[in-house]
């Protein structure tokens, strides 16, 4: 009998087994990255008992199903109940002495990005597992590798030995799904994530298959989906069907114990008809068909564009994207079932897209930064276009600059102490422009150093992998960084630096390394070196940051050897008026803003950075705050004053003296600003904020 998209849905939902009740409204129709998501939000929501780290939940699921008085012990492969590779050993016999079993993470709990600790996910009863406590200890924080035979260490890791590498993978599969970013796989074990849509690595899609479900993996699984107390009320996914973990990430099959993915229908779908295009657009195609019919039921359909995929559905409409104007496409669709038997693909259907005659809008807020006496960049927002934004081009005085992919631009090539006009326009693919911005002048420094050495200038600790470290360069020549490195200090201890081999940084310009991992378009988009979460790029509130030369601290970030959390969540960001490294961390010397302040990464104005000078030792700038229409300076000389906004651009300019002492502010929004008074070839910087 034929049989619809619903009526499978109700099938799979309704699986005859103990998990019937576990999986239902869970739709197993899906795949790729959209079925991780519906098992994620099943797993979780079904963690209704939260563990304590402790044996009673372990003498529960992980009994020796041959003798009821003993445990199975994880990574063990004699048949002993002594010694450290002993299999099993008594149910009571546990604690931290040698023969003796401890309750142990699977994998090490520092390998958790935060660490899993001994709660939560450092208690979770799928990740914790018996093990004899000497060889815990040799397995220590190594990475999971791939190997043969029993388990111990490998070439770079660890390897949990035949029997036991298809239930490290599930629980790693399992934690991940749980526990997201906190666990991802590639944090845990050596292997490759380029043919998976995530982080999931090929090596633990590999033990999945080669190491098939055992008994003893489903009596921990129904234990959990169970009443007792210490049943955690969810299941591990890929232990009830390892083929899920195929069907989300790919690889070999795995075995499909529902019978519901890989069956013996080797019937492929009807071939879609009465294909309809309409709603075209420069970029865009709305498509609709009339359904398929299957022995069993049509799961999705796929639409291609010039025998190019260009997405899939479940329904009978798409909309086609990221076409190009003015071009003609053939469009096809085929459909297909669970077994992924596909039909042939539907008699092509042509469309040309519209003509794009509309340019994209004008950029705006274009502000000016990172200023020395041969450069500056130039910032602003994105423009946006009927179709897309393809670039954009720079103009120095009315006269073509260069153009770019990104919202900024840096001119080099400068004259000191020379004031420039700078615009932007936008483009799109067909090459219509728009108007240019409006202009924005700068004045190029009078080139001389500042600084004599590198320093970090800022310092990001924020969530969901915001970590920046930013170096900047106020020494008045271009530096090679070869002879740099930065390194995190954990515990006391120095750990490998990342050497900056390879870079070089400009005249008074930044650069910024950021954890890679990170999902914030800011950081991704001022980076200048990603480093994948691993150190020092892991740093996480109480760990010390340094920046090496020839090996040699010459600044840092944090008191050596201290244990407080001194930057956690928060940003850190190095006052204008420090203008040398500092091998003793000063907190005066840094302003602290709030978690995932990050709109200052890759904006440093040296214009405002300066050397203080006892010709200011008398000096005050009051009152500050301010939220009235002046503010006043008490100074002995004739001085300029500048002020700039947070983004350094200059906004204010006035001369004063012991006579003529204060500027207007009554034109000034509230916010931070700052001021740089300069007199008889020195300066100072004052911030000043406005109520």
């Amino acid at each position: 009998m034929k049989k619809n998209l619903l009526l499978l849905l109700l099938f799979l939902t309704t699986i005859i087994s103990a998990q019937e009740q576990y999986y239902n409204g869970v739709n197993l129709n899906q795949e790729g990255l959209a079925l991780k998501e519906e098992l994620a939000n099943k797993t979780i929501a079904a963690h209704t008992n939260i563990l304590s780290y402790g044996w009673p939940a372990l003498q529960a699921t992980d009994v020796n199903p041959e003798n009821d008085q003993e445990v199975l012990l994880i990574y063990g492969y004699t048949d002993s109940t002594t010694g450290t590779t002993s299999r099993r050993r008594g149910i009571d016999d546990h604690g931290g002495d040698s023969d003796e079993w401890n309750r142990e993470h699977v994998y090490a709990k520092s390998l958790g990005t935060p660490n899993l600790g001994t709660s939560g996910p450092g208690a979770d009863g799928h990740h914790l597992r018996p093990s004899d406590v000497g060889f815990n200890s040799q397995r220590g924080s190594l990475k999971f590798a791939d190997g043969s035979g029993n388990a111990g260490t490998v070439s770079g890791g660890w390897y949990p030995g035949d029997e036991w590498k298809g239930d490290v993978a599930r629980i790693m599969m399992y934690m991940y799904i749980r526990y997201a970013d906190q666990c991802k796989p590639t944090g845990v074990g050596i292997g490759s994530t380029a043919s998976t849509p995530d982080d999931m690595i090929d090596l633990f899609l590999e033990w999945n298959v080669e190491d098939p479900v055992s008994d003893f993996e489903r009596q921990r699984n129904t234990y959990h989906d169970s009443r007792e107390q210490y049943a955690q009320g969810n299941r591990n996914p890929f232990i009830d069907n390892a083929y899920l973990a195929t069907r989300i990430w790919g690889g070999d099959a795995a075995v499909d114990s529902w019978g519901i993915y890989t069956s013996n229908d080797d019937k492929a779908p009807t071939v879609p008809t009465n294909v309809v295009l309409n709603n075209i657009t420069t970029s865009t195609i709305d498509a609709t068909w009339s359904a398929s019919t299957d022995n069993e039921a049509v799961t999705k359909y796929e639409v291609y564009a010039n025998e190019d995929l260009n997405g899939e559905t479940a329904t009978t409409s798409y909309t086609l994207t990221n076409l190009n104007p003015n071009t003609t496409y053939a469009i096809t669709v085929l459909a297909k079932d669970i077994a992924n038997n596909g039909s042939a693909q539907s008699t092509a259907v042509n469309a040309t897209t519209l003509t794009d005659n509309t340019p994209p809008t004008i950029p705006t807020n274009v502000t000016i930064s990172n200023i020395s006496g041969t450069s500056f960049k130039v910032n602003w927002n994105a423009s946006t276009d009927d179709t897309a934004v393809t670039g954009y081009e720079v103009y120095l005085d009315g006269v073509f600059n260069g153009t770019t992919t990104n919202t900024n631009y840096t001119i080099t090539g400068l004259t000191i102490s020379t004031t420039y006009s700078a615009t932007v326009l936008a483009k799109d693919a067909a090459d219509n422009k728009s108007a240019q911005s409006t202009s924005v002048s700068q004045t190029t420094t009078d080139g001389s150093a500042v600084a004599n050495e590198l320093f970090f200038s800022e310092y990001v600790e924020g969530g969901n992998y915001r970590k920046a470290i930013e170096i900047v360069n106020l020494t008045g020549s271009i530096v090679d960084l070869s002879i740099y490195s930065i390194a995190r200090q954990s515990k006391g201890s120095w750990e490998t630096p990342l050497a900056l081999s390879g870079f070089s940084l400009s005249t008074d310009d930044v650069f910024v390394i950021t954890n890679s991992f990170t999902e914030n378009e800011k950081l991704k988009e001022e980076s200048d070196l990603g480093i994948p979460n691993q150190t020092p790029m892991t740093f996480n509130g109480d760990d010390r940051i340094g920046l090496f030369k020839n090996g040699n601290l010459i600044d840092i970030i944090g008191d050596l050897d201290g244990t407080s959390n001194f930057a956690k969540d928060v940003t850190l960001r190095r006052l204008l008026s420090v203008t040398n490294p500092n091998t003793t961390y000063t907190t005066s010397e840094w302003e602290e803003l709030p978690k995932d302040t990050v709109d200052g990464i890759g904006i440093y104005n040296s214009a405002t950075a300066d050397v203080n000078s006892s010709i200011f030792n008398s000096f005050k700038m009051y009152p500050n705050p301010t939220d009235g229409n002046a503010v006043y300076f008490k100074i002995t000389e004739i001085a300029e004053v500048n002020v700039y906004n947070v983004l350094g651009k200059l906004i204010k300019k006035a001369t004063i003296n012991s006579n003529n002492n204060s500027i207007d502010t009554s034109n000034l929004a509230k916010g931070i600003y700052l001021v740089k008074i300069n007199s008889e070839n020195q300066s100072i910087t004052k911030k000043l904020i406005k109520n």
